[in-house]
């Protein structure tokens, strides 16, 4: 069998390039040649292919010591030794007698280990920064305290200091705790559809919290006096007025100025930016009613003038979460409706 096998290989009529000998040893050999000849019907068939394939390649298999080449037609027909498997172009070895590389890689696992990396310096680093401040306030007082005399006046004197930054500067203290709120708000937003805690989108949160410090904490600001100044009234019944003029006039004014805003930050062009607005202004102005009119009863009911803004950002992390879903949740629709429309127009092209 085996001489028959090599007078196979050695027949100029094949003309295959030899390819070099596997490295096992001759008692390894034996065995492979007889799992790979197989019956007399396939030697025969071998011998037939060989004939027939003038240019055919030859390629090397287990027991190659002395069965220097296989033909390439007879691949499909032989039994396999376990632990190989025949791909697309030749063999592909498994276990031991790899070495070969998976299909794919690139670099796509390096840059989303970067992602997160930088994701997780940003939460950390906002984080330490933020309690930093808040448990050193009274730094400058510390001589002589305990731990327990730090940790009972830290509430009181981050207090005093909000609003000691509320008459100093009332307009950058508000930018800056709404432009917090909001990237914030769009973070948790994030994790609530799905994406893990350090694989959020930096530049959607980023837009996000521009949008609540530029525009939110000034307008805001602006917003409650004018409402105290267009509804003085000190009875109970301007409690629900005011409710209702915030949740109408203001939330409509609001809600358009915030997705409008985002919608030109992602550079989108205005005719798309007022569709999108067109189909979610009611949906986005009716969720609303279902949290603020409750909340409004304290704002407008309970806290004073200028600590309104303060206690409606609390809420606001809630508010933020649903403004930024329905916001990115439409953008992220459309491109994912324009690359099928792109790929449906390619495959009818051809």
């Amino acid at each position: 069998m085996a001489a028959a096998v090599a007078t196979v290989a050695s027949t100029p009529a094949s003309r295959a390039r030899r390819l070099p000998a596997h490295p096992l040893s001759a008692s390894t050999a034996a065995p492979s040649l007889v799992r790979l000849a197989g019956s007399s019907r396939r030697l025969r068939r071998a011998m037939r292919v060989s004939a027939a394939a003038e240019d055919a390649d030859a390629l090397p298999g287990p027991g190659a010591g002395d069965l220097e080449m296989v033909p390439a037609g007879l691949l499909e027909d032989l039994p396999l030794p376990e632990g190989t498997q025949l791909g697309i172009g030749g063999l592909a070895f498994q276990g031991d007698m790899g070495g070969g590389f998976a299909p794919g890689g690139g670099d796509g696992g390096g840059n989303k280990m970067l992602d997160r990396g930088i994701n997780t310096a940003i939460v950390l680093g906002a984080s330490t920064y933020a309690l930093t401040k808040l448990l050193t306030v009274d730094q400058d007082y510390w001589h002589g305290w305990t731990i327990f005399e730090i940790l009972r006046y830290m509430p009181e004197h981050n207090w005093s200091a909000y609003e000691e930054a509320l008459k100093t500067n009332p307009v950058l203290a508000k930018m800056m705790i709404s432009g917090v709120v909001y990237s914030l708000g769009d973070w948790i937003a994030q994790c609530y559809e799905g994406k893990p805690i350090f694989e959020f989108d930096r530049t959607r949160m980023f837009r996000s919290g521009l949008v609540g410090f530029m525009l939110h904490g000034s307008l805001s600001h602006y917003y409650y006096s004018f409402c105290e100044s267009l509804f003085p009234f000190k009875d109970w019944w301007a409690v629900p007025v005011k409710v209702a003029f915030d949740q109408t006039a203001w939330s409509a004014l609001w809600n358009s100025i915030y997705f409008i805003t985002l919608g030109f930050l992602r550079w989108e062009s205005p005719s798309t930016i007022f569709s999108e607005l067109k189909s979610t202004f009611f949906p986005m102005l009716t969720a609303g009613w279902k949290l603020w009119p409750f909340a409004h009863l304290i704002t407008y009911g309970v806290v004073p003038l200028e600590q309104r803004l303060l206690w409606v950002d609390c809420v606001e992390l809630i508010w933020v979460t649903i403004l930024s879903t329905y916001s990115n949740e439409k953008s992220e629709a459309r491109i994912s409706d324009g690359a099928s429309i792109s790929e449906d127009s390619e495959d009818t092209s051809r």
